[in-house]
């Protein structure tokens, strides 16, 4: 698909929209949540979504965050992998059905199993961190937004 639009663009026709989103992405940042478990729920939420645009750009932020290329390139199969802790998959899994809410929903077990590994707050702020880059993933796909080339 070609570009619909330049991120520049977008930020300069919606700047106070740019500005919201980008300012529940700072407070998502700010949360004890892992920063390598954030980019992780990104890419995998942007997997789903198949959002080129942030694949890209959080890869990138997870390889400088010191994540392994094995893990990337497994995290499509979390669930056949040994490479990621429970806590990682119970975070993953909820990333799962909060991206696909109008098929998979949010059935209890999944709350209760990540529960286990996260508190209150630290489910919110995932589930918040979900509706982010959910957020972003519909509208990089929806405006065309593609990776620079290298």
């Amino acid at each position: 698909m070609a570009a619909r639009f330049e991120m520049n663009q977008v930020m300069n026709l919606v700047p106070q929209g740019v500005k919201l989103l980008g300012e529940l992405d700072a407070y998502t940042k700010s949360t004890d949540l892992d920063p390598k478990l954030r980019e992780l729920v990104k890419i995998r939420a942007s997997q789903i979504n198949g959002c080129v645009y942030c694949l890209s750009y959080h890869s990138a932020d997870a390889r400088k965050s010191g994540e392994s290329e094995m893990r990337l390139y497994c995290l499509s199969a979390w669930e056949e992998s040994n490479l990621y802790s429970e806590m990682e998959k119970a975070a993953l899994e909820l990333t799962e059905h909060v991206t696909l809410l109008p098929s998979l929903k949010v059935p209890d077990h999944v709350y209760h199993n990540v529960r286990k590994y996260f508190s209150e707050t630290q489910y919110i702020n995932l589930t918040m961190l979900i509706v982010m880059i959910n957020s972003w993933n519909r509208m990089s796909v929806a405006m065309g937004f593609t990776p620079e080339a290298e």
